[in-house]
């Protein structure tokens, strides 16, 4: 992901354990030089609430 413009470079993606399309949107990251972690199993703050 380039945002050179904006003056800085995503480096690292931190997202959850959901199984939809994440072999392919890690590939794509990866692809851009971005590290991908996981978060743990069952981290109830890593959604925002809804209020």
């Amino acid at each position: 992901m380039d945002l050179r413009p904006a003056g800085c470079r995503v480096r690292l993606l931190i997202r959850d354990r959901d199984g939809k399309c994440q072999a392919l949107f890690d590939a794509i990251l990866a692809d851009a030089g971005i590290e991908v972690l996981l978060a743990g199993v069952r981290v109830p703050g890593l959604t925002p609430r809804q209020e």
